[in-house]
Parts: C-alpha cells; sequence; structure tokens
C-alpha cells in the first residue's frame, strides 16, 4: 500500500502522525511511505531521519495526496486539503464530524473513506486511540488554566497551589473520563481543592477510590452542577460522549454568577465544547473573555506539546495503520471490530450514528 503522511497545516499543530519507526515497520513490511517536506520537524524529527527508515520524501501535500491510497493525518483536513482527496482514498485520522457538518458533507461528496480516531472503541467502551490525547489535553487543562487565571490575562489573579496561610484554588472538573482524570491528578498534585463531577455512580466510586478522598466526587445532575460551578475559581469541561457532540451543560447563566475573574478550559471542543459560552480559538490566540470569565477553548490542546503528543499517539494508532497497510481495508475492518467502529464516512455514505444524529441525516450499515 501506497500511505502518505502530509505536513499538518492547522494552526501551531506541529505533531506529525507517524515516527521514522513507523516508517521503518511499513517499509519492512512492502509498503511504500511518502512523507511531506518538514513534516516532523514540529516534532523534533527531522527529514533526514525518516529517510534513513525508508521514506520517500516529496516536497509539496499534493504530491503526498496524490501518490496515498491511504492518508494518516493528526488533524482533521481544513480548507486547503479538501480539493485534495481523492475518491476511494482512505483517510485515518481524527475527524470529530459531530462538530463540522460542512467536512461531513465534503467527505461524503467526495466519496472518501474517512476512519476517525476518536470513534474506534473497544468492547468495553474505552477508547485507545483518543485516550493518550485526552490524557495529555486533561494534563494540560490545569496547566492553561493556571495561565487563565493571571491578571495579565484578564484572570483574578489566583494561584491554584497557594502558598502557606492562603487557600489553594478550588477547581471544578466536568466529566469523569480519561482528561478528567488527567486533570484531576494534577490539580490535586498542585495541591487544589478538587470537585468531579460524573453520571455515572461506577466511575464516581472508581475516582474516590483512585485519589484517596483527594477529591469530591458528586453525581452530575442540574443542582450540583450549577453549585460546583459557582463555587469554583477553574472549570474544566471534560464531557464526551463518543462520536457524538458534546452536550452544552455549563450553561451561560451558571457563568454570569461565578466570580469575576474566574476560568473555564473547555477539553470538549473538539466535539463542539460542553459550555454554551464556548467556540473554537487557536494557539496563536487561545483565550477570549465573556461575563468576565475567562475562556481557552483550542481545538488542538496537544499540539502545544508535539514531542510528547506525536510519541503517545503514534503508539496507539500505529497497530492500526500497519493492520490496514497489510490486510487491505476489507479484512481489516471485519476482523476488527474496534476498527469498524471507527468507519464514519465510506464512499458517500455517512455509517457514523452519531454524527447522522448530530444533523438530522441518516446512516447507513456498510456490508463489507
Amino acid at each position: 500500500m501506497k500511505i502518505g503522511v502530509p505536513k499538518e497545516i492547522k494552526i501551531k499543530e506541529n505533531r506529525v502522525s507517524l515516527t521514522p519507526a513507523g516508517v521503518a515497520a511499513l517499509v519492512d513490511g512492502g509498503h511504500t511511505v511518502y512523507v511531506e517536506k518538514g513534516a516532523g520537524q514540529g516534532s523534533g524529527i527531522m527529514d533526514e531521519t525518516y529517510v534513513k527508515t525508508g521514506a520517500v520524501m516529496l516536497n509539496t501535500p499534493e504530491a503526498v495526496w496524490a501518490e496515498a491510497d491511504m492518508i494518516i493525518k493528526v488533524k482533521e483536513p481544513i480548507e486547503p486539503e479538501l480539493g485534495l482527496m481523492k475518491e476511494g482514498q482512505i483517510l485515518f485520522t481524527y475527524l470529530h464530524l459531530a462538530a463540522d457538518q460542512k467536512l461531513t458533507q465534503w467527505l461524503l461528496g467526495k466519496k472518501v473513506i474517512g476512519i476517525a480516531y476518536e470513534t474506534i472503541q473497544l468492547e468495553n467502551g474505552s477508547l485507545p486511540l483518543l485516550a493518550p490525547m485526552s490524557a495529555v489535553a486533561g494534563r494540560l487543562s490545569v496547566q492553561m488554566g493556571c495561565a487563565c487565571l493571571e491578571v495579565k490575562n484578564g484572570g483574578k489573579g489566583l494561584l491554584v497551589s497557594g502558598v502557606p496561610g492562603v487557600a489553594p484554588a478550588r477547581v471544578t472538573i466536568v466529566g469523569g473520563g480519561i482528561s478528567g482524570i488527567n486533570a484531576a491528578q494534577v490539580a490535586i498534585g498542585m495541591g487544589a481543592r478538587v470537585t468531579i463531577l460524573d453520571i455515572n455512580q461506577e466511575r464516581l466510586r472508581y475516582l474516590d477510590h483512585l485519589f484517596y478522598s483527594q477529591a469530591v466526587t458528586l453525581m452530575s445532575n442540574p443542582v450540583n452542577l450549577e453549585q460546583s460551578i459557582l463555587s469554583a475559581d477553574l472549570v474544566i469541561g471534560a464531557v464526551l460522549i463518543p462520536g457524538a457532540k458534546a452536550p452544552k451543560l455549563i450553561k451561560k447563566e451558571y457563568l454570569k454568577k461565578m466570580e469575576p475573574g474566574s476560568a473555564l478550559v473547555d477539553i470538549a471542543i473538539d466535539q463542539g465544547g460542553c459550555a454554551e459560552t464556548s467556540r473554537p480559538t487557536t494557539h496563536d490566540d487561545p483565550i477570549y473573555i465573556i461575563d468576565n470569565i475567562v475562556h481557552y477553548c483550542v481545538a488542538n490542546m496537544p499540539g502545544a506539546v508535539p514531542r510528547t503528543s506525536t510519541y503517545a499517539l503514534t503508539n496507539a494508532t500505529f497497530p492500526y495503520v500497519l493492520a490496514l497497510a497489510n490486510k487491505g481495508l476489507k479484512k481489516a475492518l471485519t476482523e476488527n471490530t474496534a476498527l469498524k467502529r471507527g468507519l464514519n464516512v465510506y464512499k458517500g455514505q455517512l455509517t457514523c450514528e452519531e454524527v447522522a444524529n448530530a444533523f438530522g441525516m441518516k446512516s447507513a450499515a456498510i456490508s463489507l
């Protein structure tokens, strides 16, 4: 199979979808890997390293997309890339289609085969390709929340850890999944007073055991949610429904009642955001203020730390890349139900029910 690795072009997205070790394994399997020049530079991987492991370096994204049977990326295609796709081409990346109807329609119109990292799901319900980036985003959320609380950024001038004689910050985390757990680990480690809300009682028991009562765990309902948000200095939105648009649990009216200069970090922004006031921002212009609350809603948070993120992501994605390359699409999807759940669009047909529900469309079951 011919596999293409274009350079990411989303603002300040320095991750790359394949490491030199991945190139070597694919080449050893008889495949050809085309890498765009400079694709790995932001992650500290030089072109020469790719060449040594057998990659064919190409000068332009147009050349990579034209040669490849399968394109592997980190982030969803954006405007300059949309016209480069070709019918029947496999696109393996984060797609987040439930938050982007335009991209959904474009992929359907181009009749590409879109497999989304974020909807690949194991039998136990876990999301193996979302988990590593959720962990990075969760840990980063506290770091970015600290910055949002600084006076220079419009925050209340609060040190999250506090100091002897001065209380630490109150951090409310909405959602106890992978990103929520990792946010809690960092916040607790800094000494913050942490509250975690989730709708799953078993999950709350697990969180209570995990953190040895260092965090308050609450059932997520409108009353608990509002009270926890109103008392918080930093709110972290970490809500996830696999493949679906994030529910708007954090209401605008809640933020109006918070102390001025408090902060909101919305990790769920890739899926539309879980706050009514959230809108996607970039690493170049990451924050904005509504009702005196500092919002951080960067849609590719792990891109801020690409050296960590690239290796964490590719460790998880590569076995699936190798399966698609070695076995071909139909056999790989037939033999691996988790991978099959990742199929979002197939040659003009929408195959992900959650995406279809987001736009009032119909999904199709594909027989392989």
